[in-house]
C-alpha cells in the first residue's frame, strides 16, 4: 500500500510538517509503504503568472507520485480562517476531473486555535467532494498544537491521541477495501 501524507503549506518548519513526519511513523508501524510530500516543495515558480493547462515537467514531477498513491492523508493548517493558498494552488494544477477520482482521503487538521483547523478540513473536504473523492469518515483536529502535540510522542492530549491512531489503523483498512472493491469491478 503506497500512502502519501501531504504537508498542505509553504511555510518552512511548520506544525503541519512535524505533525505529518509524525503520522508518517504510525502508518510505517500499520505495515503501509508512506512518504511525506510537503507543499514547500511545490514548483511554484514555474506557475507564476497562470499557465493552467499546460503541462509544466516540474509540476508533472511533484503530483505524479500523489496522484498514483492508493490514498492521502492531508494534514492541514488553519491560516486566516482557511487552507494554505498553497493547497488550492496545488489542486488548481491537477489533472481535471480524474486526479482525485475515488482516491480515498484522510484528514488531519492542526492549529494554534480551540477548533484545530475544523474549517480549513471542512472546506477542503468541500473541494475533494467536488473531485469526487473517497473521504474516510474519521477526522482528527489538533487544537493548539504548539502546546499539545510533540514531535516524538504525538498528541499530548489522550484522548486526541486516541483518536489519530483509531484513524490510522482504520484508513489502513478502508484504503485496502477501496482498492479490493475497485479489482473486483474490473474483474
Amino acid at each position: 500500500m503506497d500512502l502519501k501524507v501531504i504537508s498542505s503549506t509553504d511555510r518552512p518548519n511548520s506544525n503541519a510538517l512535524k505533525v505529518s513526519n509524525y503520522v508518517k511513523t504510525l502508518y510505517e508501524q500499520e505495515g503501509a509503504d508512506v512518504e511525506v510530500i510537503s507543499l514547500e516543495d511545490f514548483p511554484l515558480a514555474e506557475v507564476a503568472g497562470g499557465k493552467y493547462g499546460k503541462e509544466i515537467p516540474e509540476v508533472k514531477a511533484f503530483r505524479d507520485p500523489i496522484i498514483n498513491a492508493d490514498g492521502l492523508i492531508f494534514v492541514i493548517p488553519e491560516y486566516n480562517g482557511s487552507f494554505p493558498g498553497i493547497l488550492k494552488m496545488f489542486i488548481d494544477y491537477l489533472p481535471f476531473p480524474k486526479a482525485f477520482e475515488k482516491m480515498p482521503m484522510a484528514f488531519i487538521g492542526e492549529a494554534d486555535g480551540a477548533f484545530g483547523a475544523l474549517r480549513s478540513v471542512e472546506q477542503f473536504q468541500m473541494i475533494a467532494n467536488y473531485r469526487n473523492a473517497l473521504q474516510f469518515p474519521e477526522r482528527v483536529f489538533i487544537a493548539r498544537v504548539n502546546k499539545e502535540f510533540d514531535e516524538m510522542s504525538g498528541i499530548k492530549d489522550e484522548f486526541t491521541q486516541g483518536l489519530l491512531e483509531s484513524q490510522v489503523r482504520n484508513f489502513v483498512k478502508f484504503v485496502e477495501a477501496s482498492t479490493e472493491k475497485e479489482m473486483d469491478q474490473l474483474v
